[in-house]
């Protein structure tokens, strides 16, 4: 759960990544519904799982003991258990490797999406283009 001033310490490359998302999308499909845009960004490729490691190793180790993640909203619970599969892959190749070991090599590697709804996408993008822009103008001033 995310508390209130908490800090996402991938915020920046997260956005970097997804903003290069947004822009393959946008270029390729000009004149595409703003809606179909955001869906197509969000089913692309990242770099990476957008959570930190120590956060997906908790989980991860939760799902171990039987957590189904219920009251998990779909998407991240869709991510977790994707960590988790892939955590249990590696741990059969490495059996002594710890969980948290395994955790932070799975989550630094590429994810098979970005695991945002269309409309956290919008809302992150939006934030982004308005710095953007406010910073642009500032810088005119």
């Amino acid at each position: 759960m995310k508390y209130v001033g908490s800090y996402f310490a991938y915020e920046q490359a997260r956005n970097s990544d997804l903003m290069r998302a947004y822009e393959t999308v946008f270029n390729a499909h000009r004149g595409a519904k703003k809606e179909e845009i955001y869906k197509m960004v969000v089913e692309m490729p990242s770099s990476r799982f957008w959570v930190s490691e120590e956060r997906a190793a908790t989980i991860v180790l939760n799902i171990i003991k039987g957590d189904k993640l219920e009251s998990m909203k779909p998407k991240k619970r869709l991510m977790y258990f994707e960590i988790y599969r892939r955590v249990m892959e590696a741990k059969k190749k490495n059996p002594d490797a710890p969980i948290s070991y395994l955790t932070f090599d799975v989550v630094s590697s590429p994810a098979p999406q970005f695991y945002l709804t269309p409309q956290s996408a919008k809302t992150i993008i939006s934030k982004i283009k308005r710095k953007w822009y406010e910073a642009r103008k500032q810088s005119r001033a």
